[in-house]
């Protein structure tokens, strides 16, 4: 069917449903049969190819020609291929972890954005329902207001005002008018799709009014279905920190490449002038000491380390209803210098709620205000319609009167609605006693209309003393920021002959009045302070009245002086030139119009700061867009603000930002305790295979180098990445986005903890090689099957040195793995006030266990060319890298004292 062509209930009736919607059961039902209201996914790459995949990095590729010369070497000389099958091992458990890494961070993905899935308000029951996009099927009736995506293809059945943004789908870029009328045209030729005015497809987004529609397509039966076969989710670009270490690994590999050839040159030549056999052998040995310093150089693991800790901390934000939706926004958190939040529903709770009153009987004012209002009960007890109107029925439903119940007694038989021209709204009720009117507005016109007043328990004239009182009341009221509403009632015989506002409001009888605000949420007040200590200004941005948005910013601390506010029309007179004068003494912005947000961004990005900008409306993309933190509302906003939003609140909670910024810190320290932790390891190595191959010897091996990235290295660092944070995170002035990966010293702490280990290393290769086995040997087991052949393992004082060396350096950065987690804190202290990592400890633990067994394993050891150590050389290797914590302790010390300096 062209749906375009039939009427409403034509269209109804053939997709099987009504103005009402479907039933729960009946949705159910239709979603099971056609399945979900999603477009086809490119198709993912199979884990075969994946896995192939991850052997296309160059580090690999040098790891694979390492393992065919180290096949060469042990054919030409007939030994076992010990070393091949421990690289070829490294390398697949390398590929293996990869594939799981990249499936872990996909499913990662795909539950942020099962959290982030857009929702739809539907007619369900009879009740008006948030649904999940996904999950309309063909008859669901749906409610769109400005700002919403349309989530399939539909058919108009209400309008008011719409247009529609149909870009996508037609290239127009001006937005369409739609409207309920039939599209006629001739019956065989098919109405262009910009032309269908009285539809709504999937991936336009409503721009103005709004309206209901009918579902007639879902799925890939839509237009956007039939257009793409396929349309895959935009891939993550890489934040700037995966970008620098990218460009970091880049620059390690050519200087790594050079050093290797330089090493390897340098073999030859000294051989050469020595007089020694330039033989193939010879030539391949030099060329896996060339392979080991590449191995030591390069941190196999950095990249994957950021990348999970980057998802871990995403996952953890989004459990703390913080959605992150661009990982960029991750690191820009921790920069932030201005939030800028919209007041209602973000500072404050959004519900607006009566909490002053000034009237003779509470119960009879909150009669009349409930009736005279147009909000729906829900059948669950919810109220559903404008928030002061609502907040008028809470007022009565907490004292025991329904909505309901009081229709129920008194039905509505006429009404003067509300219009902004005489600021009233008027409803008039049938009861036994005849015809009642009830009329709620502004205090000051309904006062004025009113010839009497409800007071000592009796109706009585109004006196300039009553409206004195009155006006007193209104007053007090108003000084506490609370929007003020009168009462006022009027009797007839029956209903009069004119309905019209100027014959009903007059000579009334003046009832009482009430006092509503949306409160501020509890919380919000320590967030504010939690920003001001750590550096970030927080600015309240709201369409309210100043007086009530200055009692607000002072009750939370956002301002303590009226003359730090300013409204939308002062802003407006102002030029940019002035604006700029004032911008940093201003924290509070009344009456404003979305588009005075961009200028309020735009002059603080001028300047500098690093912006956060909370928005909901259509209107407020722009702002949202160039702000250099956009947050949209999950709750109450649109999906044009939540699809620009670089982070979406789950909540529309001002702290739920707070912490976020606090969780980004955090990750971004995580993120530089792992870099410098790692490039300070490999570091270590590399100086390592430098020296001994300067000095004529071989300390360590590509298989040992191997061992110690992928196995020692990766697994603590993992462990800093989940770190809790530091006591003085949110005390501290935000981040500068200009700052490097080494930054704040830390290239210096890499460069001396580096050579740290480097010294306790060699320290222990040469006790080895120095001081024989003068004690009994010391192994695990004794079990046949790991038992080596006599004399397979080596004892001769340069296995032994290297072994030891092995040990030292593996358990070295284990133990320099608790120097990570703090940069410049002393890791003592925060043991002593009960800051642990037990993940860290558990990995520390298991390397160890780890270490041991291939050094004490025969079968092993025998493999790693490793020989078995004693209890004294075991207990000198573990002594010297235990050393690192105190050496490192007093240097972080005297870093502390120099910095209070």
């Amino acid at each position: 069917m062209n749906f375009y062509r039939e009427e409403v209930d034509t269209v109804l009736k053939e997709v099987g449903s009504s103005s009402a919607g479907l039933t729960s059961a009946e949705a159910a039902d239709r979603l099971e049969k056609n399945g979900k209201n999603k477009l086809k996914q490119a198709e993912k790459d199979s884990l075969l190819k994946r896995f192939f995949a991850q052997l296309t990095d160059p580090m690999i590729i040098i790891l694979l020609a390492a393992a065919a010369i180290s096949a060469v070497l042990a054919i030409v000389e007939k030994e076992f291929p010990s070393d091949v099958i421990i690289i070829l091992v490294v390398v697949l458990i390398n590929a293996v972890l990869g594939v799981y890494q990249e499936s872990k961070a996909e499913k990662a993905i795909e539950a942020l954005q099962e959290m982030s899935a857009a929702t739809t308000k539907t007619l369900r029951d009879g009740n008006v329902v948030a649904v999940k996009s996904e999950d309309l099927v063909v008859g669901d009736v749906i409610i769109l207001d400005a700002g919403d995506a349309i989530p399939a293809d539909c058919r108009i059945i209400e309008c008011a005002s719409m247009k529609i943004e149909e870009a996508a789908l037609t290239g127009e870029s001006v937005p369409v008018t739609k409207m309920l009328e039939v599209i006629n045209g001739k019956a065989d030729e098919q109405v262009p799709l910009g032309d269908r005015k009285n539809m709504a497809y999937m991936g336009s987004t409503l721009v103005y009014g709004r309206g209901k529609a009918v579902v007639v397509a879902t799925g890939m039966d839509t237009e956007m279905g039939k257009i793409a076969d396929a349309i895959a989710t935009a891939e993550e670009g890489e934040t700037p920190l995966q970008k620098k270490l990218s460009q970091l690994s880049k620059t390690l590999t050519f200087l790594v490449i050079g050093i290797c050839v330089f090493i390897f040159g340098f073999q030859l030549v000294k051989t050469f002038i020595g007089g020694g056999e330039l033989g193939l052998h010879t030539v391949l040995d030099f060329f896996m000491v060339a392979v080991s310093l590449a191995v030591a150089a390069i941190p196999e693991g950095l990249a994957a380390v950021v990348t999970i800790v980057l998802s871990m901390g995403v996952t953890t934000m989004s459990k703390k209803n913080a959605i992150i939706r661009k990982l960029t926004a991750v690191e820009t958190l921790g920069c932030a210098q201005i939030i800028c939040s919209d007041k209602t529903g973000t500072l404050t709770q959004n519900v607006m709620t009566v909490v002053d009153s000034f009237c003779e009987d509470e119960k009879n004012l909150a009669t009349m205000m409930s009736l005279c209002t147009d909000v729906t009960v829900n059948s669950d007890g919810s109220v559903t319609g404008e928030p002061t109107e609502a907040a008028l029925v809470n007022f009565a439903i907490k004292l025991g009167l329904n909505k309901n119940d009081l229709q129920e007694k008194m039905p509505r038989v006429a009404e003067a609605p509300f219009d902004s021209g005489r600021k009233m709204m008027s409803t008039l009720h049938q009861t036994a006693n005849g015809i009642v009117q009830f009329t709620k507005g502004a205090p000051d016109i309904v006062v004025s209309l009113c010839k009497y007043a409800q007071m000592d328990g009796k109706v009585v004239p109004m006196s300039d003393e009553i409206k004195a009182k009155i006006s007193s009341e209104n007053k007090r009221m108003a000084d506490k920021a609370l929007r003020v509403l009168a009462c006022a009632m009027k009797k007839y015989t029956e209903v009069p002959a004119s309905t019209e506002p100027a014959d009903l409001e007059n000579e009334m009888v003046f009832v009482g009045l009430t006092g509503m605000i949306d409160p501020v949420r509890p919380e919000v007040k320590a967030a504010i302070d939690e920003c001001r200590s750590a550096g970030i200004t927080p600015i309240m941005i709201t369409g309210d009245h100043k007086d009530t948005a200055v009692a607000i910013a002072k009750e939370l601390g956002i301002i303590t002086d009226e003359k730090n506010a300013m409204t939308g029309a002062d802003l407006e007179k102002l030029s940019d030139e002035e604006f700029d004068n004032v911008v940093t003494n201003t924290f509070v912005y009344a009456r404003v119009q979305p588009e005075h947000k961009t200028r309020i961004v735009t002059a603080w990005k001028k300047k500098g700061y690093i912006t956060a900008m909370t928005g909901d409306g259509v209107n407020d993309a722009p702002s949202i867009k160039s702000a250099d933190i956009g947050v949209g509302m999950g709750i109450t906003g649109t999906d044009v603000t939540k699809n620009v939003a670089d982070m979406v609140l789950a909540d529309d909670n001002f702290a739920t930002i707070v912490s976020a910024v606090g969780e980004g810190r955090r990750i971004y320290d995580n993120i530089r305790k792992a870099i410098q932790f790692l490039l300070g390891s490999n570091l270590s190595e590399v100086l390592s295979i430098f020296f001994s191959t300067l000095l004529g010897f071989t300390i360590l091996e590509a298989p040992h180098l191997l061992w110690i990235n992928l196995v020692t290295d990766c697994f603590p660092a993992l462990a800093l990445g989940v770190e809790k944070p530091e006591s003085n995170i949110m005390k501290r002035k935000p981040r500068s986005t200009k700052d490097g990966i080494f930054s704040g010293g830390l290239g210096i702490d890499v460069l001396y903890q580096g050579a740290l280990v480097t010294i306790l290393t060699m320290a222990a290769y040469f006790i080895g090689v120095n001081w024989g086995l003068p004690f009994a040997e010391w192994t695990f087991t004794n079990i046949p099957l790991l038992k080596a052949p006599d004399g397979m393992l080596p004892t001769d004082p340069g296995h032994v040195g290297t072994t030891m060396a092995f040990l030292t350096m593996s358990m070295c950065e284990i133990f320099h793995s608790l120097n990570m987690r703090s940069q410049r804190g002393s890791i003592i202290s925060m043991a002593v006030k009960g800051s642990h990592n037990l993940l860290l400890y558990g990995s520390m633990v298991a390397t160890l266990i780890l270490t041991t067994l291939v050094i004490e394993v025969d079968f092993l050891a025998m493999a790693f060319d490793f020989s078995h150590l004693d209890i004294a050389h075991y207990g000198i290797a573990i002594g010297l890298a235990f050393l690192i914590i105190p050496i490192v302790e007093v240097i972080k010390a005297i870093q502390r004292a120099v910095s209070k300096k």
